[in-house]
């Protein structure tokens, strides 16, 4: 069966791809992880937590999609700190109630986030699925967002019809060898030459990968999630991303 691979991007002012996350600290990944992004399909697609409606993906299609995302800025990790459930007068009973149900108080939490980041991202499978997906990131059915609901995308995700961005498809051809070739998404925006990396680092789903993530999507209704093997490499030069 041919293969396509169907890339996007995801740029913003803050972004955050937390795996770890409870409690009173979140964290950030350095990039997407495969939860989030199934996810955002899931978002574009008006598709719940459980598998309904039918005539939808189920969540083990869009899982089982080959993720590649390339950093084309990297960003900086940044910190906001959070209060919740704070009441300036000592006399209101108001605050945060805790798991046992018992009167709560003031939360304070510390989240993490990327500053400024962009990403390429490629996933590769059958032609019909990524068209589904592409279809749906155009108008999406619920909000779109960046890790968390604060965070929207800044710019389109869809990448421009004209050429070499095609759209963002590269058909007949692997996300590996698509996501490497395919232009600095830099070029789109505000950055300069200056900005441009001397290497983009990319994070890719592969089964003989010696890194591990706890982010594959097993069901969101309760969340479940399994090992993903992923491999990091870099472009090898900056040919194609003129």
């Amino acid at each position: 069966m041919p293969i396509d691979t169907f890339l996007f991007r995801l740029a913003g002012p803050m972004q955050s791809w937390g795996t770890q996350s409870r409690f009173l600290v979140r964290d950030t990944g350095s990039e997407p992880s495969k939860s989030a992004i199934v996810g955002l399909f899931c978002a574009a697609l008006g598709k719940p937590r459980d598998e309904r409606p039918a005539d939808r993906p189920q969540l083990s299609e869009l899982a089982a999609l080959r993720l590649a995302v390339r950093a084309d800025h990297e960003g900086e990790v940044r910190l906001d700190y959070h209060t919740s459930g704070g009441s300036r007068s000592s006399g209101d009973d108001y605050g945060v109630i805790r798991a046992d149900g018992s009167p709560g108080g003031t939360v304070v939490s510390r989240r993490y986030y990327l500053a400024d980041a962009e990403f390429l991202v490629g996933i590769e499978g059958e032609a019909a699925l990524l068209q589904t997906i592409a279809d749906a990131l155009s108008a999406p059915k619920w909000q779109i967002s960046l890790g968390r609901k604060a965070f929207p995308p800044s710019i389109p995700m869809l990448l421009p019809g004209t050429s070499p961005w095609d759209a963002g498809w590269r058909h007949g051809m692997c996300v590996i060898d698509a996501i490497k070739s395919y232009p600095w998404l830099g070029a789109l925006t505000s950055r300069t030459r200056e900005t441009k990396p001397l290497r983009l680092r990319i994070v890719a789903d592969d089964s003989e990968g010696s890194e591990t993530r706890r982010d594959f999507p097993q069901g969101f209704s309760p969340r479940r999630f399994s090992i993903r093997h992923v491999k990091t490499s870099w472009t090898d030069s900056l040919e194609g991303n003129k």
